[in-house]
This record gives structure tokens, sequence and C-alpha cells, in this order.
């Protein structure tokens, strides 16, 4: 039986981290988290200290801030972070908090400035985030250099940037050196967002990625994605057929030829990048199959590219095509509530209405996401009864879920202090 430790869990004798720590040391391996994961406000406040805070996180995309001054703010818990592209083009990231009297900087979610101007008394930073101008009244002591904005790491590799609020963050190089590689043929820097959706879904961040994790429910919930989706990756998958392989083997050598990368990549539970076939005779999440996009990618001459998958925790998962791409974002608002945010990828020099059909892009994922959250929202609801305890998954169909959660497991005992030598999931 799975010990309890939420009685009393808000008591002021109780330390929560110590609390977390014995929960996940304790609790059943391939079973779902004790209830608190889910919808605890305390168990909330230390995953996005320990999680979102010290680990690396998807932001956005390189394009979406093409030239200097161009801006995206992203919120991590409590933290507004700004990314923008300084005045040598290198991209940079700040906490959106004015060094005067703590105000945010930039309201909006994206933007162009020529300098970031504190709305309230004008304190204005350069691009770098220097401190230029704080008015004539601060005294003849004020020095603008110690006040500075206060930065955050930022990495960026194959049109992805990932920022980390940690001081020290944890190594990332590997998987920024490995996402440039399998997306050069894309041209990244030559890309725009042809279109962008935001769903507040009533769940926990955990359930999002929970149920990302696993194509169980598919066959049940998403009829326009499985038109083209295979509901596995990897040929060493138990359900992987030989008509899968064979597709698999066929396809690997045309991409091979092409000089497209395609071989699985692990890092660790962390992250995983892998190019599978879709369906024979699709080329593209589509309705049809067919491509969404007539101008095609980077250098890509052939639109059957399979799905480039790329995943990525605690907070994104993607599809590259050969036509267009769908990125996706996960960022917690609240124990039970979460912003999914979904953007469709094409050639900079596409145009709509002409090499492309926004409503014929949209529409698979437009409904799958949709399906996603009831499915979520269903998920938490029932979570949050009495009657829920932790139940088990299946090692062939949800074994992605099970990764998941070890990583989530390690990082967060490690993160709390505690160390994978105090990790000790107990048996079934």
């Amino acid at each position: 039986m799975d010990r309890d430790f939420t009685a009393g869990f808000d008591h002021p004798m109780n330390d929560p981290r110590r609390v977390m720590a014995e929960m996940l040391q304790s609790r059943r391996q391939n079973f779902s988290l004790p209830q608190a994961f889910y919808n605890d406000a305390s168990m909330f406040k230390l995953d996005i200290e320990e999680i979102f805070e010290k680990e690396w996180i998807f932001a956005g995309m390189t394009c979406e801030i093409p030239t200097r001054g161009s801006y995206i703010t992203v919120e991590v818990g409590s933290n507004s972070v700004i990314v923008m592209r300084d005045n040598t083009g290198a991209v940079q990231g700040f906490h959106n908090v004015c060094r005067h009297r703590g105000s945010r900087l930039c309201s909006k979610a994206k933007g162009k400035v020529a300098k970031l101007v504190c709305p309230y008394h004008q304190w204005t930073y350069e691009l770098d985030g220097r401190l230029l101008y704080a008015g004539n009244n601060m005294g003849n002591t004020f020095d603008p250099s110690d006040y500075s904005l206060k930065p955050v790491q930022v990495k960026t590799g194959g049109g992805f940037i990932l920022i980390c609020l940690a001081e020290e963050p944890p190594a990332v190089d590997d998987l920024i050196f490995t996402l440039g590689e399998y997306l050069e043929p894309y041209d990244m820097e030559n890309v725009k967002v042809a279109a962008e959706s935001t769903l507040v879904e009533q769940a926990n961040w955990k359930l999002v990625v929970e149920n990302n994790r696993e194509c169980y429910h598919c066959n049940g919930a998403h009829p326009e994605l499985l038109n083209s989706l295979q509901e596995f990756d990897d040929t060493e998958d138990p359900r992987a057929t030989p008509e899968y392989k064979a597709l698999v083997a066929r396809k690997q050598a045309e991409w091979s030829a092409q000089n497209i990368p395609w071989q699985l990549r692990r890092f660790g539970q962390r992250s995983r990048l892998t190019r599978t076939p879709l369906l024979e005779g699709t080329v593209a999440m589509t309705m049809d199959g067919k491509p969404a996009c007539t101008k095609l990618m980077g250098r890509i001459q052939n639109p059957d590219m399979g799905s480039l998958r790329i995943f990525h925790l605690p907070n994104s998962w993607n599809h590259f095509m050969g036509d267009h791409a769908v990125v996706f974002r996960v960022l917690p608002l609240g124990p039970q509530h979460t912003v999914v945010t979904t953007k469709w990828l094409v050639h900079k020099d596409a145009v709509e209405g002409v090499d492309y059909d926004l409503a014929h892009m949209r529409r698979v994922w437009d409904a799958t996401n949709d399906q996603d959250r009831r499915l979520v929202e269903e998920n938490q609801l029932g979570i949050n009864s009495k009657a829920y305890q932790p139940g088990p998954y299946s090692e062939t169909y949800e074994y992605g879920v099970i990764d998941f959660l070890q990583w989530y497991s390690e990082q967060m005992l490690s993160n709390l202090g505690y160390g994978q030598d105090h990790l000790r999931i107990v048996g079934k």
C-alpha cells in the first residue's frame, strides 16, 4: 500500500520538501503519482522551484525574434522572462523586472523595441541589459553599471530557444549540438510562424505531459491524427509490425541518400530525437495526408520526410515534416491550470492562400489539441476525487509515461538535495 503523507500536509510542522521526497521515495514503480502531486498547491510550488526554475525550459523559436530588438516574453511560474535579439544579433535572456522598483518592462507576449524602457519611471536599458538612463534624480553616488537587468541563461540550437533560471544550469550542450545537426536541412533561420494557438487546460502540467507520452488513448480519441500518424516511432517497440519495420528501412535508406538525419538519439530520459515515417502514402499531418504547404522547408526537395519527433522535458514536443512543422510548449499556471501553446512553422517565403491553406494546415492539430484538453481535464476531475489512488501503467503502451515520471522523480529528488541514492521506489 502507498503511504499517505497528505494528512496534515499544510500543518506548519510539516516540511513540504521532506514530504515530497518521502512520497517519491515510496511510490510504486510503474504507477501514477499520489493525488497531491496533481492538485496540491505546496507540491505545485515545488514543481516550479525545483523543475521549472532549475531545468532547461523550451521558450520559443529563434524565427520569432528575427531582428535586433525583437522579443518574446515567457512566464515561468511567477517569473516573467524577456528573450530578445541584441544589437549584435545574439539571443539574450533577462528577467522582465526593472531594477528601479521592480515593474515589468514588457507587458506584451511579443514585440520589437529600440531600447527597453520601463513604463513606470522610464528607466531605459540597452538591448544587452545595460542601464542607460535613470533620470537626473538618483544622486551623485548612483552608478548605472550596478543596475543592469538580471540575466537569464539562454541556449539556441536548430532554431530552438532554451532558457534556464538557475545560476548554475545543468549541462545541455549535447542536445543543443544535436538540434543544430538534425534541423540543418530545415534552415531554421528562414522559417516563420504561420499560426499560433493557446489553450488553457484545467489540469496539472504533469497530466498534460503524461497524456502526450502515450498513444494508448489515440484509437478512441484522435481520428484526425490517425489519418497520418504512426502510433509508435521505434522498430524496437513491442507493437511494431513487420510492415512498419519494412517501411522504416526503406525510408531510412531514402533519407540517408538525401543526407537527412534520422537516427534515434536519446539524452537520458530528458530529451529524444528520431525521424519516423508517417503512414504509407501520407507525407504530412493533414486530413488527407498531403502537404499543407507547397513550398518545402530549407533544402528539403521531397515532402516525404516522415516526422522528425523532438521531445524535451519538462515542457515540449514537436513534429517536423518536409513542408511544415508543429511545435508545442507547456507552461504551468497553477496546480490545476496549464497553458499549451502550439505554433505551425513554414518557409519564411511561403504565402498564405498561395503556398498554403491555413485551415488545412491547422485542422488535425486543432482537433487533437482540443480532444487532449478534454481528456486531461476529465483525468484531473477524477484524480480530485477521494476515490483516486495511483493506478498501474501499461509497460507496453505507456512506457513513455513511465520514463517521464522516472525522470521527474530523479530530478526532483536531486534538486531537493536528496540525490539518486535516495530514490527508493518500491516494487509492484
